[in-house]
């Protein structure tokens, strides 16, 4: 069962999610939170597999929150969750340590399907929110430290790195290619270190920025 801590300051919102996400055998509303310091409460008490953050919230934001608990290494995978379709917003909720971003538009499939990918380790993101980050990438300078590949990847490098664009676990992409799993985390490892990134979700933001994906 993967418990949810779900924060966002609207109660129709939070009490819709809940019911939509109580169809669901697998995932459970453990936790609730209405406001950026209930939510650092509530997540650093309860422990969550999975949270699903609102950005616009009283006293503390929701990239506040991300801030906060990135620097307590006290993060879960996070989603961030949001009306407002802002690209800034999305580059910065990912630099805080956000594994995925969703609108609050998607459907309950996109949504589930959003919570096991996080879970399970991998990242996920929105076609539409990712094609403005590659556009506000080619616009601004790269805030976090990058360094040009000492070698290239190679074919099975990017065949992974395709695969964690799609959101995809090191599991469920050794499954795909029928090897083992830490033969995958040596690709992934590879990777991040021939890409100069610390971590999946700047390894796919700049496979995106230089068209390995």
């Amino acid at each position: 069962m993967i418990q949810v801590c779900l924060v966002d300051d609207q109660t129709l919102v939070r009490q819709g999610i809940r019911s939509l996400l109580e169809l669901v055998d697998d995932i459970q509303v453990a936790v609730e939170a209405a406001d950026g310091v209930e939510a650092l409460q509530r997540i650093r008490t309860g422990r969550p597999d999975v949270v699903l953050l609102d950005v616009r919230m009283p006293l503390k934001t929701g990239l506040e929150v991300l801030a906060e608990l990135k620097q307590s290494n006290e993060l879960p995978p996070t989603i961030i969750l949001t009306t407002f379709d802002d690209q800034e917003v999305v580059i910065e909720g990912i630099r805080r340590g956000a594994k995925g971003y969703l609108l609050k538009d998607v459907s309950l499939n996109q949504l589930v399907g959003a919570i096991r990918t996080v879970a399970g380790g991998g990242t996920l993101i929105q076609p539409a929110v990712t094609e403005r980050i590659v556009k506000s990438i080619e616009q601004t300078s790269n805030e976090f430290p990058s360094l040009e590949p000492p070698d290239r990847l190679t074919t099975r490098e990017i065949e992974v790195l395709r695969m964690m664009s799609g959101g995809h676990s090191n599991r469920e992409i050794a499954e795909a290619f029928n090897v083992a799993e830490g033969t995958i985390k040596n690709h992934v490892s590879n990777i991040l270190s021939k890409m100069g990134v610390r971590d999946r979700t700047r390894a796919v933001l700049k496979a995106l920025e230089k068209g390995y994906v």
